[in-house]
């Protein structure tokens, strides 16, 4: 049996909506103050989102984890002119003297103590923290054995060139606590901490990225709804045009545009922060740090005939690692190979690997191309250098290899202070961009903490006005 259809007022008490025109302006007016007040809160809480994003990376934990980053290329520094000072002996008619390599060894023995303890700073893990506590202790054994082979070196009173037996016997200890305690404790310092880096990173971008998405929905409910409540009021009231009302929808539009268009700016700010300043600082130093490994390798081939084959091999590792090539499978084919590629400029980008490989993909930079490739001519320089101290090795001639080595005019070591400061050059340049994008990121959310409140209110208040005059009519 069918069952009667309902009478109007039966379907007018079933309705959720107010009945009377009164309740409805009140309903329709609430429902856009809720809207404009969610509007507001979302994006305040995405602009806090993006400064801390901004505040981590630009302020914390990003230039503190470019400072330890340093550790691994002072470290290495260390290792590479103590070598150098024990090679030289007493000989003070070559390009470097003792008690210059000496006062390298001091200055980055002070930075790398500085290194650490910044690193025991920043470590928020117990693990982080114990690693850096541990490296302290491996470097003040490492200093220890440093000093012990300095104290030996000095009374056998040796002209240029491999040091006495007990000498070499406490430089071996040496190097390789550092290759294999210090360097990687180092380098896990700089991972763990650039991992929380990059896990800040992307966690406050995909709170943006969600956070603009939101401003977005309720931006536009807020005007569907502001729309609705003054078509509402002309067809009761006969109103064309509610002056509060139709500025509260005109400010909407523009807070919606301006926010959108500041969270887009931001994203962009981060993302050039992270990819263009901190990602590549971070591995420019690293290239860095192993590319003076890899300076010192060749002291140490010349230091220590007992184990030159092991350094030559190593050198090549970290040469391949800067640079790979596919050609390299030992130093004179590695060095013909680099010779063949980059020598008068032709530079073909687009088949590098390696750290330099991955470097070339950031040509859109102010400056960088001339700057990259100064680098790789001065690497490729710095190669032919080595080359040539390795030939003359091989053929007995011991004296002139230490002097191509460290003597004066263009050494290997001189030519490595040329491509050395070709790298800082190149660091210097996403320095330059990591900060202008900071500073970007900074004066982008600028006075939005303040202004999106009183925006806010400001524009609850003007709802609440333009309704005002048509309740009171029902009063």
């Amino acid at each position: 049996m069918r069952r009667p259809s309902p009478s109007p007022s039966e379907r007018r008490r079933r309705t959720p909506l107010p009945r009377t025109v009164a309740g409805r302006v009140r309903a329709l007016t609430g429902a856009v103050v809720v809207a404009l007040a969610a509007l507001i809160a979302v994006t305040a809480v995405t602009v806090g989102n993006a400064r801390d994003g901004v505040r981590v990376i630009g302020h914390d934990a990003g230039p503190q984890v470019v400072a330890t980053g340093n550790l691994y290329f002072h470290l290495t520094q260390m290792d590479a002119q103590l070598a150098n000072a024990l090679l030289i002996g007493n000989t003070a008619d070559l390009g470097m003297r003792r008690s210059d390599a000496l006062a390298r060894f001091d200055q980055s023995r002070l930075a790398a103590g500085d290194a650490l303890l910044r690193a025991a700073k920043l470590a928020d893990e117990p693990t982080e923290e114990r690693t850096a506590r541990e490296s302290l202790n491996a470097l003040a054994r490492y200093e220890r054995l440093a000093g012990q082979a300095l104290l030996l070196d000095e009374r056998a009173a040796h002209r240029a060139g491999p040091p006495p037996g007990d000498v070499i016997g406490i430089y071996r200890q040496a190097t390789d606590l550092m290759k294999l305690d210090l360097l990687p404790k180092a380098y896990n310092l700089t991972l763990d901490n650039g991992t929380l880096v990059r896990t800040t990173y992307e966690s406050e971008r995909r709170a943006v990225l969600a956070g603009q998405f939101w401003v977005i929905v309720l931006g536009f409910v807020a005007l569907g709804l502001l729309v609705l409540l003054q078509l509402f009021l002309y067809r009761r009231f006969r109103r064309m045009l509610n002056p509060a009302l139709a500025g509260v929808t005109a400010a909407t539009v523009i807070l919606l545009v301006a926010s959108s268009a500041m969270l887009v700016g931001q994203l962009g700010h981060l993302r050039t922060a992270k990819a263009d300043g901190f990602d590549s600082i971070l591995a420019l130093s690293r290239a860095r740090a192993i590319s003076t490994s890899a300076n010192a390798d060749q002291t140490r081939y010349l230091l220590d005939p007992g184990r030159a084959d092991t350094y030559e091999q190593v050198y090549l590792s970290k040469s391949q690692s800067v640079l790979y090539r596919s050609e390299g499978s030992n130093v004179d084919r590695y060095n013909t190979a680099i010779q063949r590629d980059l020598a008068d400029g032709e530079i073909v980008r687009t088949r590098f690997l390696g750290f330099l490989g991955r470097e070339a993909e950031h040509n859109m930079l102010p400056g960088h191309l001339n700057a990259f490739d100064d680098v790789l001519e001065t690497y490729r320089m710095f190669q032919q250098s080595d080359s040539r101290v390795r030939q003359l090795a091989r053929a007995g001639q011991r004296d002139a290899a230490i002097e191509a080595r460290l003597g004066g005019g263009q050494s290997s070591d001189r030519v490595f202070a040329q491509y050395d400061a070709a790298m800082q050059r190149l660091i210097a340049i996403h320095g330059r961009a990591f900060d202008d994008a900071v500073k970007k990121g900074d004066d982008g959310t600028r006075g939005w903490d303040v202004g999106l409140p009183i925006a806010g209110l400001v524009l609850i208040g003007l709802v609440l006005a333009g309704v005002r005059p048509r309740l009171a009519e029902y009063r």
